[in-house]
């Protein structure tokens, strides 16, 4: 993905040299290690099929406005044929996939070959190729995520009245339930995939055209081949199309995110396997190696860690492109790898993250004797007393003082209760709340059923908030299925307008 020759092709003669360039330019700098330090052929692996449709639809439009014979459009088109189905194995050295490409088309057609060149740079040819296969990339991640939302609220609404312990610095806060937890995750995860979706958009625009960074000297049509590439639309200005690299920074930040996310539920999960909490699947589990009792959560630990590639990656992107002149640099060759690095790590992370919680098991009698351990219900008694007409500091004050006593089981009684009820109000608690209700509310579930304000953990705020969350899925997943249609529309179009030629 290099800079390479930056001269668009003017004439067969034009061409013929540029031919005898590229030989020039192998025997003069053949050899020693700044040829494979300069080479990003292996790594352009990734854009080979990219850099094939952005070839095709440049000649088709070459062809369409008459600046290429309808014949070397065929030839070159047939030869591009041929060069996919050998594979990127297959290509002679060059400096990156760009040149080893074109000089295979050379092989197979002869010097009509360079007119595929006409036109256009690497630059604005690397810059499509980019964006072209990080839009196919984007996609399936985008797919994966609402995939995994789908499965979180499957298990959210499955687990909506399982009590559970709810935590505040890693100590008992207050009860909470399973699908109160689980749906926390999924909301973040729409949140990450609206932010995919924006990136995606501004991925998704044509720079072809644009040269090495000055235009061209040619009646091309640039909408043209931006609808023969499923693009959205252009970018405009010839020396931003080539330059720019936001659209990576921006995919790598939103690709951040979704990896912070996971990264959190792993840790979640870490924490709840240690107390017996819940049991992962043994699919997503490992032993010791010499302890045989030891079911460890390995998956999670390793979600958690390959956030460090998301968030390491675009500190590296942003250190890359930090201070570069405007049009293009070589730096850039280094650019795309940090994105791409860091979309297969988030992709990878959600199926086993969302895997695991998927096919874990929740131990209910367990859950809910731990659901009320530390007094975890004193912030729903607080709450009774106030509702009661008992300023809520002042309420705090008695709850606060039962926490500092001893009591016996993980909550006190009524009768602890209202002891400090009379040394604090100077009144039984018999006075502003019934027995009754004192007693349900030192009850996880029923602590749990009392805050039934919108987006809390009551079992029936919970299905509201799994409703909403159902209407938002369907609508990224109908976004995901037209922008695919889209793509898969326009690869239908160029394949129609490229067997006009061959």
């Amino acid at each position: 993905m290099s800079d390479g020759e930056d001269q668009t092709g003017a004439n067969d003669a034009g061409q013929a040299a540029a031919g005898r360039e590229t030989a020039v330019r192998r025997d003069r700098f053949s050899g020693g290690p700044a040829r494979a330090f300069l080479s990003s052929l292996d790594a352009d692996e990734r854009i080979f099929h990219a850099d094939l449709a952005v070839d095709r639809a440049h000649v088709v439009m070459l062809a369409e406005q008459g600046i290429v014979d309808d014949d070397t459009a065929g030839a070159i088109l047939r030869a591009l044929d041929g060069i996919e189905k050998d594979g990127h194995g297959a290509l002679p050295d060059g400096e990156d996939v760009q040149e080893a490409i074109e000089s295979a088309v050379i092989d197979r057609v002869g010097s009509e070959g360079g007119k595929m060149h006409t036109a256009r740079s690497r630059n604005d040819e690397v810059a499509a190729d980019i964006r072209y296969r990080l839009r196919e990339d984007l996609l399936d991640t985008i797919e994966t995520v609402v995939e995994a939302r789908e499965e979180l609220l499957s298990v959210a609404e499955e687990h909506a009245g399982t009590i559970m312990p709810g935590y505040t610095h890693l100590q008992p806060a207050q009860p909470t339930t399973v699908g109160h937890w689980v749906a926390s995750y999924e909301q973040a995860l729409a949140r990450d995939t609206e932010r995919l979706l924006d990136a995606y958009g501004r991925v998704n625009q044509n720079p072809l055209g644009a040269g090495a960074f000055g235009g061209v000297p040619y009646d091309v049509d640039r909408e043209r081949t931006a609808e023969l590439l499923g693009f959205d639309g252009v970018v405009e200005n010839s020396m931003d199309a080539v330059s720019t690299r936001d659209f990576l920074v921006e995919t790598n930040a939103a690709l951040a995110n979704p990896a912070t996310t996971l990264s959190g539920l792993a840790e979640d999960v870490i924490v709840f396997a240690s107390k017996g909490h819940v049991e992962l699947a043994d699919e997503y589990s490992s032993t010791s190696s010499i302890m045989p009792q030891k079911k460890n959560p390995d998956t999670m630990e390793l979600v958690r860690g390959r956030t460090g590639d998301a968030t390491a990656g675009l500190n590296g992107l942003l250190t890359t492109l930090k201070g570069l002149p405007r049009a293009y640099n070589r730096d850039l060759q280094r650019a795309t790898t940090h994105v791409w690095g860091a979309v297969d790590a988030v992709t990878e992370s959600v199926e086993v993250a969302t895997g695991a919680v998927a096919t874990a098991q929740w131990p209910e009698d367990v859950l809910a004797e731990a659901a009320g351990e530390g007094f975890s219900t004193a912030t729903g008694v607080a709450d009774l007393l106030a509702k009661a007409g008992i300023p809520f500091r002042t309420a705090h004050e008695v709850v606060a003082t039962v926490a500092g006593r001893e009591f016996e089981g993980p909550a006190p009684d009524y009768e602890t209760l209202d002891s400090v009820a009379r040394e604090v109000l100077g009144e039984s608690l018999d006075e502003h709340v019934s027995r009754d209700a004192v007693e349900a509310a030192l009850d996880p579930v029923e602590s749990v059923a009392m805050r039934d304000s919108r987006g809390g953990p009551a079992p029936d705020a919970v299905t509201a908030q799994l409703s909403a969350a159902e209407d938002e899925l369907s609508a990224h997943r109908d976004a995901v299925v037209a922008e695919r249609d889209a793509v898969e529309s326009a690869g239908e179009t160029l394949q129609t307008e490229v067997e006009r030629y061959v």
